[in-house]
C-alpha cells in the first residue's frame, strides 16, 4: 500500500453507525450483502441520513438489517474505516463509524436491507470468524459495558 495515497475526486467522509447488540452471552452479527467487505460478518449498521440523529440511525439500521429491537446503552467509540483500491494508491471510501452498545429487547434475527444473513453468535464462536480488528474490539467493549 502506498504511504500517502490520494483520494478519488470529491471523496468525503461518510457518517455511519454500528450497533453491538448483546443478548446474554451472544452478539448479533450480519453477513454483509454489499461492498465494502461483502460476504464478511460485521455488526449491523449503515449510513446516517441527512438530519437524522445518530442514535435514531443506529436503531433504524439495526431494525432494517436484522428485524431486531434493542435499547442503546452507550457509545463505544468512533472508528474510521478507510478503504483503498487494489493497488493501495487511492482512497476509495471513508466512513466515520459511530458504534453503540445495545441490549437486545425483542425479535429473532432476519436478514434485511443489505444484509445477506443475520444471527446471534455466542462469545465462544467469535474466534472462528474472520472479523475486522475494529469489529472485534467493539464487540469486546460491548460485552464489557453490558456485563459491568
Amino acid at each position: 500500500m502506498t504511504a500517502n495515497p490520494a483520494s478519488v475526486d470529491d471523496l468525503r467522509a461518510v457518517p455511519a453507525v454500528g450497533v453491538v447488540c448483546i443478548r446474554d452471552d451472544e452478539v448479533l452479527l450480519i453477513r454483509r450483502g454489499t461492498p465494502p467487505k461483502q460476504g464478511e460478518w460485521s455488526i449491523p449498521g449503515g449510513r446516517i441520513e441527512p438530519g437524522e440523529p445518530a442514535k435514531t440511525a443506529a436503531l433504524r439500521e439495526l431494525k432494517e438489517e436484522t428485524s431486531v429491537d434493542a435499547e442503546l446503552v452507550g457509545l463505544l467509540d468512533v472508528v474510521d474505516a478507510v478503504f483503498h483500491n487494489r493497488s493501495g494508491e487511492l482512497i476509495t471510501r471513508h466512513y466515520v463509524l459511530i458504534d453503540y452498545a445495545a441490549r437486545w429487547q425483542a425479535g429473532d434475527p432476519v436478514a434485511g436491507d443489505d444484509a445477506a444473513e443475520a444471527r446471534f453468535f455466542h462469545q465462544s464462536e467469535l474466534d472462528s470468524l474472520e472479523l475486522w480488528s475494529e469489529t472485534r474490539r467493539m464487540i469486546q467493549k460491548g460485552f464489557e459495558l453490558l456485563c459491568e
